[in-house]
């Protein structure tokens, strides 16, 4: 019968040793992502490192981006499953060149060159530009919310934290008490020198959860003095205003998808209408969008060094000042000043001249009624909300692994570089088989 079967021997040696090359198809991701950071100047990271170093050298940054950039690509941000893939995977295999980074190592290499991945975004978008993949003709801007590395449960309000404290006051002088009781008692019938250890315990647990709502309710009132505007008389805490102790530069948010409110962060995306290409990315503790439009098209021109001619955008941007800001720039925008929703229902076309008298909240309402309006807004729809559904929900990139604003910052950036990588790898493709 083994006559009728191809010879199968898992223990048999190669006679050659394998070339990775040969490990998987050309086009494969891997392989575009390791040509594409071989061309990348990752002179941001590499100056870093000492000249002098001892001991074991240190893994090469290429290798390490590489790592990064695809596992990211593949919706894998955790170190200790980066590490685990260095033996599983093949496509990790080589661009790991048969190294195993430990997860530690992964991790620290991510926190220590955050600050870089601005650089390594904009390199991405000129490769991006290069392609003709950046027009500018439409760009698309909107928020979703992330989750932190941080549960809503651990969250306190001030008004709470002000009764904790002074509940675990009245436990920890309680206990005070007693331990003077039972050490006097034991003084007198032991001789001094032996005490009992479960009060020290339990005294040292509420003096803990002391300290750290002391410190919580420190940063807090710091938080909402340095927010408060100087028109604003009011600098304290409100009851309601809450402070997360896993990560408390986030914040409670509504999620506007699943109506939820979470633990997390503002994510700003600018997308390019004809690619999906991501232009600027940002990331804010603030919840509203209002304040977000003009920050992003500061960003969309430094990126790009250009501008785009429209700007679409849902009505929480919309403020007459953002209307006029972005139309001082030259740009068209297109924010309805209020909601609106995607039915088949196409509402009455306005007819005649312009009135002269009309604001510039009616002259939107009205310009969006239009046709032309109506198909021009409808590109944010096809534009924008794609490009989160591809982050999170085909990536499976729903919640930020690092704490902090700044961290974050940062791993919005890593995600949305690595999303154009995608869109620029399925690009190259689509002209291979063309």
């Amino acid at each position: 019968m083994s006559g009728h079967y191809k010879t199968y021997d898992p223990d048999q040696l190669f006679l050659l040793p394998p070339s990775l090359k040969e490990w998987l198809p050309e086009s494969h991701l891997a392989y575009f992502v390791s040509d594409v950071v071989d061309e990348l100047d990752l002179g941001e990271i590499e100056k870093t490192y000492s000249t002098r170093l001892q001991g074991q050298p240190p893994y090469h940054p290429a290798l390490m981006v590489k790592l990064l950039f695809y596992a990211y690509c593949m919706g894998i941000p955790s170190s200790r499953k980066i590490e685990k893939e260095t033996y599983e995977d093949i496509a990790f295999r080589i661009l790991a060149a048969g190294y195993h980074p430990d997860h530690d190592t992964i991790a620290d290499f991510r926190k220590t060159h955050l600050g870089a991945l601005k650089g390594l975004f904009l390199q991405i978008l000129l490769l991006c530009k290069e392609t003709k993949l950046v027009k500018l003709g439409h760009v698309a801007l909107d928020g979703t919310k992330m989750k932190a590395n941080a549960s809503k449960h651990k969250a306190m309000s001030y008004g709470r934290m002000g009764e904790k404290e002074k509940e675990l006051q009245r436990e920890v002088e309680e206990l005070l008490r007693k331990a003077e009781s039972v050490d006097a008692e034991e003084d007198q019938r032991y001789g001094k020198g032996i005490r009992g250890d479960e009060l020290p315990e339990e005294l040292q647990f509420r003096e803990k959860r002391l300290v750290k709502i002391r410190q919580a309710k420190k940063a807090l009132e710091e938080r909402i003095a340095k927010e408060t505007e100087p028109s604003q008389k009011e600098k304290h805490p409100k009851p309601k205003d809450q402070i997360n102790f896993t990560d408390p530069e986030s914040r409670i948010m509504k999620d506007s998808a699943t109506k939820e409110f979470i633990q997390g962060y503002n994510a700003q995306a600018a997308v390019e209408a004809t690619s999906q290409i991501i232009v600027a990315a940002e990331a804010t503790i603030q919840s509203n969008d209002r304040k977000q439009l003009e920050p992003m098209l500061a960003e969309i021109e430094k990126n790009c060094n250009a501008v785009p001619k429209e700007l679409s955008a849902d009505a929480g941007y919309y403020s007459e000042d953002n209307v006029a800001h972005a139309q001082a720039k030259g740009i068209h925008p297109l924010i309805p000043p209020g909601n609106t929703r995607h039915t088949d229902a196409k509402p009455v076309p306005p007819r005649g001249r312009i009135p002269k008298h009309l604001s510039v909240k009616e002259r939107m309402e009205r310009f969006l009624r239009t046709e032309k309006g109506r198909k021009a807004y409808a590109k944010r729809k096809e534009t924008v909300e794609p490009v989160f559904g591809q982050i999170k929900g085909v990536r499976g990139l729903r919640q930020f692994l690092l704490r902090g604003l700044d961290n974050v910052k940062g791993e919005w950036q890593l995600i949305c570089l690595t999303h154009n990588l995608l869109k620029l790898h399925r690009w190259r493709l689509a002209q291979v088989t063309a």
